[in-house]
């Protein structure tokens, strides 16, 4: 029962979440139309929000709570890796043509910018790998910077995209008749609550699981704990889908992946013995050029916009989507310290 038990721990946390993470994306998105706040940018942060508050909380635990940063840092970088790998899944799902056929081209903004990013991450872990990590007390100069594209980024897709998502909250808004705005609220904080206290020991119990199975805190921060952590985004992901709506659903892992980068900020923020960055293993570097090197690949799926079908099942875009992420999980398992 011994060895067992750390599974089990981990396994109902991630439940927790996945069974709550579901009300409070739908709830999030009740309250953006109910409120009205849905059409304007204020309704795109809360939308990001609920979707990535485990990554959020999670990220908190880890650093304050349970001192494991490279936990936190491996969810950031795991669920990055994760949605994208989720367009794989949506190329395989939606038969009526190629998911990058039929995807808008305005998600290559919310990819780049989230490339961008992935960049400058990367480029700060190389200068800590070798002692050189600019800070103001514990917190890295790299957190405003990151903070900055983010806003830059929200903004830039929001003004690109406004008539589409208006469009779309006022097509959905008729989708609730019958939960009013407070029962939303309710409804949401209980959720919310829920989230907070499974992501909170989820570092926990996460640490206890890589100690029980002698593998690395980046191995499981970067697998387990996101596969955890991004039940929501799969939530909404595959709602949008069984809708048809195509665009949303990439539009919500591609706007998803922007907000965990920016996570990584208050991560910092929270981790007193910081910077973060310069406590993480170097072994991260590789989860986040794998990351750029998907982002890229989505990129050129949503330009070049293959239509073909490798015997019927996906494009060569995601295969070679999937293959990067493959070899990311075979070499930190073996390689992750």
């Amino acid at each position: 029962m011994a060895i067992w038990f750390p599974w089990i721990k981990f396994a109902a946390c991630a439940a927790l979440i996945g069974f709550a993470g579901v009300r409070l994306s739908r709830y999030g998105d009740i309250i953006a139309e109910k409120s009205g706040i849905g059409a304007n940018i204020v309704g795109l942060l809360l939308l990001a929000t609920v979707t990535s508050l485990p990554e959020l909380i999670t990220g908190i635990g880890a650093v304050a709570l349970a001192d494991v940063p490279d936990i936190a840092l491996g969810n950031l970088l795991g669920a990055c890796l994760m949605n994208l790998a989720m367009i794989v899944v949506l190329d395989l799902v939606y038969r009526e043509q190629s998911i990058y056929t039929k995807a808008g081209h305005g998600h290559i903004l919310s990819a780049a910018f989230g490339l961008i990013i992935l960049a400058f991450v990367a480029l700060n872990l190389v200068f800590a790998a070798h002692g050189v990590t600019l800070a103001v007390g514990h917190v890295g100069l790299y957190s405003p910077v990151v903070v900055v594209l983010y806003v830059a980024a929200v903004n830039v897709v929001f003004r690109f995209e406004r008539r589409q998502r208006a469009e779309y909250v006022q097509e959905r808004a008729e989708r609730y008749p019958g939960v009013t705005l407070r029962d939303a609220l309710w409804r949401y904080a209980a959720a919310a609550a829920v989230v907070v206290a499974a992501a909170l020991y989820l570092p926990f119990a996460a640490d206890e699981l890589a100690t029980q199975m002698h593998w690395s805190d980046s191995f499981v921060g970067t697998f387990l704990v996101a596969i955890a952590t991004t039940l929501p985004e799969l939530t909404v992901t595959i709602g949008a889908l069984r809708i048809g709506a195509v665009d949303l659903a990439i539009g919500n892992l591609l706007g998803s992946n922007l907000f965990n980068l920016a996570i990584l900020a208050v991560d910092d923020l929270f981790y007193l013995p910081g910077p973060l960055l310069a406590a993480v293993s170097p072994i991260h570097l590789v989860s986040a050029l794998s990351a750029m090197m998907m982002a890229g690949l989505a990129i050129a799926g949503l330009l070049y916009k293959p239509a073909g079908r490798l015997v019927g099942t996906v494009g060569w875009i995601s295969l070679l989507m999937i293959w990067v992420f493959g070899v990311n999980v075979v070499f930190l398992f073996f390689f992750g310290g």
